[in-house]
């Protein structure tokens, strides 16, 4: 998915832009290369956050609430 994020390009800015677009996966599929996708970081991965427990109940729970795993 294309997102214009700043600007507003016209009808044939947007086409210039996605033909290229387009060529460049053309000619990676000729050559027999498929688009990597990077790997998410183990510390930017948002599952990260699921994996611990919550901390224990008591007076100062909210202090290591914040605490890595």
């Amino acid at each position: 998915m294309i997102t214009v994020v700043r600007g507003n390009p016209s009808a044939e800015e947007l086409a210039a832009a996605l033909a290229v677009v387009q060529a460049r996966l053309a000619a990676g599929a000729a050559a027999g290369d498929t688009p990597s996708v990077r790997p998410l970081r183990a510390w930017a991965d948002p599952a990260r956050a699921l994996t611990r427990g919550l901390p224990a109940p008591g007076p100062h729970a909210w202090r290591t609430s914040l605490w890595p795993a």
